[in-house]
């Protein structure tokens, strides 16, 4: 199949030229919970004692200040608070945060904004907080409604506590993802759909569905408790998918299922490389500029990060990608979504031609890993389910 062309340039020599800014996100990084998860690999820490709350809130927002000089006059569109555990702050923290943000930056008067609560730190009156705060998206880790396999995933709440936090949320939002994970420690088959009714019985307007892995740096990785093996998790995956499918969620991401217009739109805008500042300590930045596209990093420990904060330097690391990695960084994300990508949003997203990536496209579509319709790539179910193996076509050698 001939490929669409974008450009008639040498797409060998073309340089960075952006001729508009993708769009852009806000993440909000709250680095602390009630207890670190034995698979948790993120930038979490255990609150030992009280939370410097109102010191980390300053810093938050001067590093938005900072900030404002690369991203001036862009609108926001989706704001996303996660952790650790954000719930632990405290409703006033939140609306300070908040009201910060919509005063430093042109924020979308329709914009998601989601935050991340885990169910042993659900308070219904800290949940109206929120509320009222402007958070109108609630992301709950549940992870299972199985009490042995809470206790083995080390969490802090059971699965009664999942139920009522459910309903707590429930009360207060409506528009709800719920977080499971299967492939857990001695799950069987028949539990592991167990877990997915259970979510259904409260009828959310978003799932996402993990296989549980072994992160480096996690306490599983050093002592690998006794998982099914890839093809019972491959099992579990086909029937979480069918299950769900008959209840009418799309399967739109590699783990993300949605009510009809209810997909995550913040992390749409990740695996579609649009751009997202990220502040708070560890937190990862995307920002495009009319000839490049950076990466930053902030300060990984709280208390660094508060300290660099206060020095006015919150980045720790920032590099600009190459122009020969732009390609696999855009796939790496793109071919997430079933659906796929249209191929102007390559262009769009790199500043580049698919020409720069025509052997890598014939290779992945003689292999049967992607489809090339009318002007849209996508991943075949082969690729979906062989996705690190697809993406590898696209890693610069």
């Amino acid at each position: 199949m001939n490929i669409h062309l974008l450009h008639p340039l040498d797409s060998m020599t073309q340089e960075i030229s952006f001729k508009a800014l993708p769009p852009l996100s806000l993440y909000i990084h709250i680095p602390w919970c009630v207890r670190k998860c034995p698979y948790c690999d993120f930038n979490s820490h255990e609150a030992r004692e009280s939370l410097p709350e109102q010191e980390y809130v300053a810093a938050l927002v001067r590093d938005l200040e900072l900030a404002l000089p690369q991203i001036w006059g862009r609108k926001v569109y989706t704001v996303f608070i996660g952790g650790g555990t954000p719930s632990l702050i405290s409703a006033q923290a939140m609306e300070q945060i908040l009201t910060s943000v919509r005063m430093l930056l042109p924020l979308d008067h329709g914009a998601e904004i989601t935050l991340e609560a885990n169910p042993g730190t659900v308070e219904a009156d800290k949940f109206a907080g929120f509320r009222d705060a402007g958070v109108n998206r609630l992301s709950l880790g549940i992870q299972s409604f199985n009490d042995t396999h809470l206790k083995a995933l080390g969490r802090i709440h059971d699965a009664t506590e999942a139920r009522r936090a459910v309903e707590i949320a429930q009360q207060h939002f409506d528009n709800i993802n719920l977080d499971l994970m299967y492939g857990l420690p001695q799950q069987t088959q028949a539990e592991a759909a167990q877990d997915v009714h259970a979510a259904l019985e409260f009828a959310p307007q978003h799932l996402s569905c993990y296989n549980l892995t072994l992160e480096p740096n996690t306490l599983f990785h050093r002592y690998p408790p006794a998982l099914p093996d890839d093809d019972l998790c491959s099992v579990m995956q086909q029937d979480i998918e069918q299950i769900l499918s008959v209840h009418g969620y799309q399967h739109y991401e590699t783990s993300a299922f949605a009510q009809p217009k209810k997909q995550a739109r913040h992390n749409l805008n990740y695996w579609q490389f649009g751009d997202y500042l990220g502040i708070g300590a560890g937190a990862h930045s995307k920002l495009s500029f009319p000839d490049r596209v950076v990466r930053q990093v902030r300060y990984k420990q709280p208390q660094a990060y508060l300290q660099q904060v206060a020095q006015g330097l919150p980045v720790q690391t920032e590099h600009t990608v190459k122009r020969e990695d732009l390609p696999f960084e855009f796939m790496m994300n793109a071919l997430r979504l079933n659906q796929g990508f249209a191929d102007a949003l390559f262009a769009e997203r790199t500043s580049l031609s698919l020409l720069l990536i025509r052997r890598e496209l014939e290779q992945a579509e003689q292999r049967g890993l992607i489809e090339r319709g009318l002007q849209r790539i996508a991943p075949t179910e082969l690729g979906r389910h062989f996705l690190n193996d697809l993406l590898q076509i696209f890693l610069r050698k």
